[in-house]
């Protein structure tokens, strides 16, 4: 019995450490319920920090400062007149000696005279140096987590490519700089059915022509050939649709700018996959024989005649 009670307990534990996480699948789109929302990090604070907007962790930094030192000040408050200059019983008195205190400042109007108020001040002091040190590692993370502005085209096309059916979507890299090392990864997500009968969902990773390049810096069409040694052999836009089948994209690479790794992702529902269409070309020759893109067009596709 004793062995059954404290499986239980540690069951119970375990379920509050890891609550019940909702996942939805719609069309073919595999997500989880309250993920990536800043709010969703209530258990682990320094995640809520790094992901709460920044209006929020303006506003939850004032909120600690001014509690903080409405504390101490009461601190004070309790030795009695233990601080020169300053007016008994005044808390507003006793709350500026604690901002100046706590930010090392001394203008030197006020000072302690006792040994509870030198006490007092001891452990602001040191609470002080951490805080500071906490709060600028804290903006400072914020600052410089790296974000990736890649888009995807908002659609993927099926279309023929040097004779062989071949899957195509498009990323560009929408800042002024070099991705280095860029890496494309492009998994299918499907339901199957094993042949004992379970169902699963399955991941099958699809090989590209090309799926890295030392600098990606305008364009790129990444094209995945439907021979017979691909999942989307034999598949049908209907097939697609009834095994709720999506394509996942996963991009990395090292910023240029600031030498970090990032990440972009994007995901394409059996809806958004255009069978016998092709990207409209975004390339360009001007009269004196130079090359631009025009990205009006990035996400244009036309049907094949």
């Amino acid at each position: 019995m004793r062995l059954v009670r404290q499986k239980k307990q540690s069951q119970k534990r375990l379920q509050r450490l890891l609550p019940k996480v909702h996942i939805k699948i719609q069309d073919g789109r595999f997500e989880v319920l309250g993920m990536n929302v800043w709010y969703s990090y209530w258990r682990d604070p320094y995640h809520l920090l790094l992901t709460i907007p920044w209006p929020g962790f303006l506003g939850l930094i004032a909120l600690f400062y001014l509690t903080t030192n409405a504390l101490f000040a009461l601190a004070y408050l309790a030795g009695g007149d233990c601080i020169a200059n300053a007016r008994p019983g005044s808390f507003l008195d006793a709350f500026f000696f604690s901002v100046q205190t706590l930010a090392s400042i001394g203008y030197g109007a006020m000072f302690p005279k006792t040994t509870y108020a030198n006490i007092i001040v001891t452990i602001e002091a040191m609470m002080g140096l951490v805080g500071i040190a906490v709060l600028t590692g804290l903006a400072f993370a914020r600052f410089s987590r790296p974000t990736a502005r890649v888009i995807f085209s908002r659609v993927a096309v099926i279309a023929p490519h040097n004779g062989i059916p071949t899957l195509m979507f498009r990323a560009a890299n929408k800042r002024r700089n070099q991705i280095l090392e860029a890496q494309l990864r492009v998994y299918l997500m499907r339901d199957e059915v094993t042949t004992e009968g379970q169902f699963i969902r399955r991941f099958h990773e699809l090989n590209l022509l090309r799926n890295q390049t030392p600098s990606f810096t305008l364009s790129w069409t990444a094209m995945h050939p439907i021979d017979e040694l691909s999942p989307l052999y034999g598949m049908t836009p209907e097939s697609l649709v009834s095994t709720k089948t999506s394509i996942v994209v996963s991009l990395s690479g090292i910023d240029e700018t600031v030498a970090q790794v990032l990440h972009a992702r994007q995901t394409y529902a059996a809806h958004e996959i255009l069978w016998n269409n092709q990207f409209v070309d975004i390339f360009y020759h001007t009269s004196d024989g130079h090359r631009y893109i025009d990205y009006n067009y990035f996400h244009d596709v036309v049907p094949l005649e």
